[in-house]
């Protein structure tokens, strides 16, 4: 079955955010391997990873609206 053409614009889409995720990833990861010129590549992710979940301005996600517990799955 082939693909719609509806489809294929969104999967575009989907890859295009994917590779601007990936790019500001290593851009955030340069950056803080300048700042952290010293640290080991695992400091490095640690501080990349504390970074991803405390960002300013995503404290509490990345969409606007209110902050709720999602329940257990």
């Amino acid at each position: 079955m082939a693909a719609s053409p509806r489809d294929a614009v969104a999967a575009k889409r989907l890859r295009l955010a994917l590779d601007l995720y990936e790019a500001g990833e290593k851009l955030m990861r340069a950056n803080l391997r300048r700042r952290h010129h010293t640290a080991s590549d695992s400091e490095i992710e640690t501080l990349l990873r504390d970074w991803l979940a405390q960002r300013p301005g995503a404290e509490h996600g990345d969409s606007p609206g209110r902050v709720r517990d999602l329940p257990d799955r």
